[in-house]
């Protein structure tokens, strides 16, 4: 691990530090992330991620006509 000094906007690094506290998520490790993914032609995902969206995919879908139709069944008029 190497330590690197950067220059960030106050207001950014504000907004994206309390964006990491309230998720839970580790700052360095995102930007971290961010630098491999644009370094490298296919960054890899979570073995979790993955799972999950194939299960997302084979999911059926629900058709619920129009805006007015979705609506109606949901209460939302």
């Amino acid at each position: 691990m190497v330590l690197k000094t950067f220059n960030v906007g106050e207001s950014v690094y504000r907004k994206f530090s309390d964006f990491c506290k309230g998720n839970g998520i580790s700052m360095s490790r995102q930007i971290d992330f961010f630098m491999r993914s644009v370094v490298e032609e296919e960054p890899e995902a979570r073995e979790e991620y993955l799972k999950k969206l194939d299960r997302i995919r084979k999911q059926r879908t629900i058709h619920i006509g129009s805006l007015e139709n979705f609506k109606k069944r949901y209460g939302l008029e």
